[in-house]
């Protein structure tokens, strides 16, 4: 099998785990390649697969059969930027903080390795979202899986972010700034802002203002099938756009689109592990001494 690992430091907590993971995929002949940051990192610290490769961005992946992400959310926000169209199974290893899509805790490492060989595993089919501009802002990296955003700079005062969907006109948002969120991406920024959760296989997306000014205005979910597109205007010459960990400053006259993206990303999950057990996990749902004492959280 061909693995392909792409990662971010980690802790010496972690450094075993980590270890006995590249020794099972050894022990299993796997052919191993990995990050070129990441294995710089790793060099000084763990004994590698013998015969392990090295890769960096731009390189193809095609041959892969899974791609792992050690560390938190970002590193696999990051991950599928590297796997693109090729749409490779992601399994993320958590080794971060929250871990919402890096759902696989050290303890569990060596039954998820042992889940991919043996085939005892769930593939979750995530939306992407893609933004065009003119001129071009994000280069081929213009897809993300959990949000876009419109952002005022740092020192300026609010910006007005006039919406539109599908050419018709929706609303001027005076706030800080406008998100537009996938399902994925529902428990991230969005729901700082005060958006809805979505399950992740909901076919919407979330347009969430960043402290708007407007106070009548609320989160809108539409249909990932609509074209969104904004102009921008306000007493600064200059806005942030993001895209999930990846920003860039553009003048206002920059023209923005966004739409669902014609490929997925593709998250393996384990039959333990699905999106509502995750959710009460991580938000501490149902910490409630009324619920009854035989639900399992």
């Amino acid at each position: 099998m061909k693995i392909a690992i792409l990662g971010k430091p980690f802790d010496d907590e972690a450094a075993p785990a980590i270890q006995a993971l590249l020794d099972d995929l050894a022990a299993r002949g796997a052919d191993v390649r990995i990050g070129e940051s990441f294995r710089t990192f790793l060099d000084n610290r763990l004994r590698l697969p013998e015969g392990t490769t090295e890769f960096r961005r731009g390189d193809s992946l095609r041959g892969v059969q899974f791609v792992l992400s050690i560390g938190g959310d970002g590193t696999l926000l990051d991950t599928v930027t590297y796997v693109g169209s090729l749409q490779i199974p992601i399994l993320g290893i958590h080794t971060g903080r929250l871990g919402f899509l890096a759902t696989i805790t050290p303890d569990r490492i060596a039954q998820a390795i042992d889940a991919l060989y043996k085939g005892h595993f769930n593939i979750e089919e995530r939306s992407l979202i893609r933004v065009d501009t003119d001129p071009d802002v994000f280069g081929s990296l213009n897809f993300g899986l959990n949000e876009f955003s419109v952002l005022k700079r740092d020192t300026s005062s609010m910006i007005v972010v006039h919406t539109y969907i599908d050419g018709e006109y929706l609303n001027s948002y005076w706030a800080d700034g406008l998100v537009v969120a996938t399902p994925t991406g529902s428990t991230g920024y969005s729901l700082s802002c005060g958006g809805p959760v979505m399950l992740p296989q909901t076919n919407n997306f979330i347009i969430a203002p960043v402290c708007p000014h407007n106070l009548n205005v609320r989160p809108l979910v539409v249909s990932d099938q609509s074209v969104i597109s904004f102009e921008i205007e306000g007493r600064s010459t200059s806005y942030m756009l993001a895209l999930d960990s990846r920003s860039m400053p553009v003048e206002a006259s920059v023209q923005i689109a966004v739409r669902r993206e014609t490929f997925n990303a593709r998250l393996v999950k384990l039959n333990h592990v699905n999106f509502l057990s995750t959710l009460r996990n991580k938000l501490n749902w149902g910490l409630d001494r009324r619920n009854p004492a035989g639900i399992q959280l």
